[in-house]
């Protein structure tokens, strides 16, 4: 089991003080609310004493004596005080849902702030499923227990207390008679809470789980398909989704127990008031009015108890919640701006790495002292077989990693003194597997900055070849994208993120292989939009195919996390290194498949690669 599957089965207090301190911290915008919420609260909980001593008054001093006047009296009193509990319940209530939901906003908006903040290796750790458990699930047992618990608990104890107080002033004995069967009833809550709790503790960990199998299986559904592996998901799902329901089940059973478990006890305990009470009544030491007013009061005795018991569990999922999400808010980025960040006037494009060491595991390194150096304007290609570091490469370039040793610098300043907003500015990155997000073409292609003008998003799409394509979509530029740009090709989707580095203006821009999986004449296209791109600005590319890195000025090949080879594609050939070798694969896998289609000269460039020499990490 790891880490995040223990944070999800913490079962927390009832009661933390220091958790509790830093929740009650997102109530001080709303004070006032919470303020006016308790006090109508208590004048509710108030409200609810007096309706069994008029009652009592009913009975003994007009009914008993055939005074319609004052039993007019009483009952018109009786009226308005349930109608300004109405009132203070509604208020009450409606004061106390809006204070938790705009806490469980500020809160969400909280945790989503901080979630893009940290860093990659935070992501590379924790599911997708898991961390959306802890923007909905664990917020919204917090906002339980803002609306349903800290000031509901205020107004149980208040009435609880301000019943026995009534009681035992009407008659101490009768109490005394009431509260024999609170040892039975405290019994029955203390199994209740001791059940509940390791149930909830089962529903919450399932919930986790559910949302992490469900979000896997919906991001992988197209090989789900592919390998028909729908029967294999659906048992796997299907069995963590039982899981979860035979969880909620056990919690729906102990409160189908304990529910009417009170109600008996109450009944008991009203049973023994008639038995005593009545006698006393015959006997002349107490009223009618009184037994009847007692009745009522051991009625409403039973509900704050009750209340309470079920308050425990909402507090206790409360505080597990939140010492999931305080522990989310305390983690801090690994990778952090210097105090006093550096400042670049005109970043040229200058890139050096010196004796840079990195390693995503412990000393399991996946770059062993590599250095090079990028001239501004200068383009570069990285090759090497899977696993070689080039992917790394981009990853520390860009900072979503730091190195372990070794420095990187861009215009010879160390990229750990810039700023990381800064340093990203200036990089264009485009990636094999272009993510596009649910939008219009325009929005993807600025990602809503509204400093980028449409004009400006017509233009960068025309430069590189995407204009022709959107203007055949209806609504061209303002047409809508499904999730992830599923409607367009994979052509389609790279020019978009084209367009997308172009309309930024990157002084550096970073290929990882934005080639690949496309068809001729899609792949022509992307040839001249590359050539429009790099134009003028430092440009590095990682390369599968080497016939598209032919034209760089430098030529790095990676082996093992080591540099191995430098130099221009003529000059690597004539070495007959690894990068020979690469050639050599990559043209006898053409030649091959060749054969059945339409013969090549043997001095012409490989056009394709038969097997793929990159899937970094």
């Amino acid at each position: 089991m790891n880490g995040s599957d223990r944070d999800d089965e913490v079962v927390g207090k009832a009661y933390d003080s220091v958790l509790m301190r830093r929740l009650l911290r997102y109530l001080i915008p709303y004070k006032l609310q919470v303020a006016v919420s308790v006090v109508l609260l208590l004048g509710v909980s108030g409200l609810r004493l007096v309706g069994p001593y008029l009652t009592k008054i009913a009975i003994d001093t007009h009914i008993a004596h055939g005074d319609m006047a004052g039993l007019n009296r009483v009952g018109l009193l009786y009226v308005l005080i349930m109608a300004a509990t109405f009132v203070l319940r509604y208020g009450q209530i409606y004061l106390t849902n809006l204070t938790g939901q705009r806490v469980m906003y500020d809160l969400r908006m909280a945790v989503y702030a901080h979630l893009q903040r940290l860093s990659l290796s935070f992501f590379d750790r924790n599911p997708v499923g898991r961390l959306i458990t802890r923007v909905t699930n664990d917020i919204e047992a917090l906002n339980d227990m803002f609306t349903s618990g800290v000031v509901t608990v205020f107004g149980d104890v208040f009435t609880l207390v301000g019943i026995m107080v009534a009681m035992i002033t009407l008659d101490a004995k009768l109490a005394l008679v009431s509260f024999a069967v609170l040892p039975v009833l405290f019994y029955a809550a203390l199994l209740f809470r001791v059940k509940v709790r390791a149930s909830y503790r089962q529903v919450r960990t399932l919930i986790a789980r559910l949302n992490a199998s469900l979000q896997e299986s919906i991001s992988g559904m197209s090989v789900t398909q592919l390998f028909n592996r729908q029967e294999r998901n659906f048992e796997e799902f299907d069995r963590v989704n039982q899981d979860h329901r035979n969880a909620r089940m056990k919690t729906i059973f102990y409160y189908a127990l304990f529910f009417p478990a009170v109600e008996i006890i109450s009944a008991i305990a009203i049973g023994l008031i008639i038995w005593y009470g009545g006698s006393q009544v015959i006997q002349g030491a107490v009223t009618l009015g009184a037994l009847i007013a007692f009745i009522q009061y051991v009625q409403q005795f039973f509900q704050p108890i009750s209340n309470l018991s079920e308050q425990y569990n909402t507090m206790q999922e409360a505080m597990a919640s939140s010492e999931r999400i305080f522990k989310l808010l305390d983690r801090q980025p690994e990778v952090t701006n210097a105090d006093s960040p550096a400042v670049l006037p005109a970043v040229r494009g200058e890139i050096e790495f010196r004796h840079v060491w990195f390693a995503y595991q412990d000393e399991e390194w996946v770059l062993r002292d590599v250095s090079f150096r990028v001239q501004p304007g200068e383009r570069v290609a990285f090759v090497g077989a899977t696993g070689a570091g080039k992917t790394t490469i981009i990853n520390l370039l860009c900072r979503f990693y730091d190195v372990q040793r070794g420095q990187i610098l861009i215009d010879g300043v160390d990229i750990r003194r810039l700023d990381q907003a800064v340093l990203r500015r200036h990089i264009g990155l485009v990636l094999q597997d272009v993510f596009l997000f649910s939008g219009t073409i325009q929005e993807n292609i600025r990602l809503w900055n509204e400093d980028i003008r449409p004009e400006r998003v017509r233009q960068a799409a025309e430069y590189v070849n995407a204009h022709p394509f959107i203007s055949r979509l209806p609504n061209e530029y303002q047409a809508a994208l499904g999730e992830r740009g599923s409607t367009l090709s994979v052509g389609q989707r790279q020019l978009l993120a084209f367009a997308r580095a172009l309309a930024y203006n990157p002084t550096i821009l970073v290929l990882d292989e934005a080639t690949s999986s496309i068809d001729t004449e899609t792949e022509l296209l992307i040839q001249d939009a590359l050539e429009k791109l790099m134009a003028g600005r430092t440009s590095i590319v990682i390369a599968h195919r080497l016939s598209t890195v032919q034209n760089a000025d430098q030529i790095i090949v990676l082996h093992k996390g080591q540099i191995q080879e430098v130099g221009t594609h003529q000059a690597l050939l004539q070495r007959g290194g690894i990068y020979y070798k690469l050639y050599q694969l990559q043209y006898k896998d053409q030649e091959i498949r060749s054969e059945t289609a339409m013969p090549s000269s043997p001095d012409s460039p490989p056009s394709a690669v038969g097997s793929k020499l990159d899937v970094d990490r």
